[in-house]
C-alpha cells in the first residue's frame, strides 16, 4: 500500500466516523452514549460536537493539491480544525476529571487531551511564523491524536467480543492505545522522512 492509498484509508475512515458520531443528533445523547450518562451534558455535547469536525478537516490538511488549489480554503479549514481540538480537547479533560471510578482511564484520556492541545497549539505558532516544514511535521503529531478516536472504535469491538469486557473495562485499556501507538508511528515516520522528504510525500496525495 503506497502513501496515496494510507492517505485515502485515512480519509475514508475519519469522515465515516465523524459522520456517524453525530448519530447523537437523531438519537439524543443518553441513547448515542449510554456509557457517559452520568457526566456532564454540556462537557459531552461539546466533546461529541466538535471531535468530528476536527477529524473530518483535519485529514485533507494534509493533501498538497488542496493546499496548491485552494490555498485560502487550506487555511479555513486549518482554523477550523483547530478550534474544535481547542473545544473538543478542553471538554474532554474536563470529562477525564470526572472519571473518579476509572482513575486509569481517567489518567489515559486527560493525558491525551493536553497532549493534544499542546501539540495543536506548537502547530499554529509554527504556522504563524512561517516555519511550514516543522509546521507541517507538528500537524502530522497532531493529526495522529486526532485519529485516536479512530483507534478507539476500531479496537472497542475487539475487546467487547474477544475480551468479553464492558465499556468500563474495555476504556482502562483503550485510553492508552487509543493513542499512544498514534504517536510513535507519526514520530517514526517524522524522522524517517526527516525534512524535505515530508513535504515532498505530502505534496503528492
Amino acid at each position: 500500500m503506497n502513501k496515496r492509498h494510507v492517505f485515502w484509508v485515512l480519509a475514508t475512515l475519519s469522515v465515516a466516523i465523524a459522520i456517524v458520531s453525530y448519530r447523537f443528533l437523531v438519537m439524543g445523547l443518553p441513547a448515542a452514549f449510554p456509557d457517559f450518562h452520568s457526566h456532564n451534558q454540556l462537557y459531552l455535547l461539546l466533546h461529541v460536537s466538535t471531535a468530528p469536525l476536527a477529524l473530518a478537516f483535519g485529514v485533507f490538511q494534509f493533501s498538497g493539491r488542496l493546499r496548491a488549489r485552494l490555498p485560502k480554503l487550506h487555511r479555513v479549514s486549518g482554523r477550523i480544525y483547530a478550534l474544535a481540538i481547542l473545544i473538543s480537547g478542553l471538554s474532554g479533560l474536563a470529562i477525564s476529571l470526572g472519571l473518579d471510578d476509572r482513575p486509569v482511564a481517567g489518567t489515559g484520556f486527560g493525558l491525551l487531551a493536553i497532549i493534544w492541545l499542546a501539540v495543536t497549539a506548537n502547530a499554529i505558532r509554527l504556522a504563524v511564523a512561517r516555519d511550514l516544514p516543522r509546521h507541517r511535521e507538528w500537524m502530522l503529531r497532531s493529526f495522529a491524536l486526532t485519529l485516536a478516536a479512530v483507534s478507539l472504535r476500531l479496537q472497542l469491538p475487539f475487546l467487547f467480543i474477544f475480551g468479553e469486557m464492558d465499556y468500563a473495562e474495555a476504556s482502562n485499556i483503550v485510553a492508552w492505545t487509543c493513542w499512544l501507538p498514534n504517536i510513535l508511528i507519526a514520530e517514526w515516520y517524522i524522522r524517517a522522512t526527516a525534512g524535505n522528504k515530508l513535504v515532498q510525500n505530502a505534496n503528492r496525495f
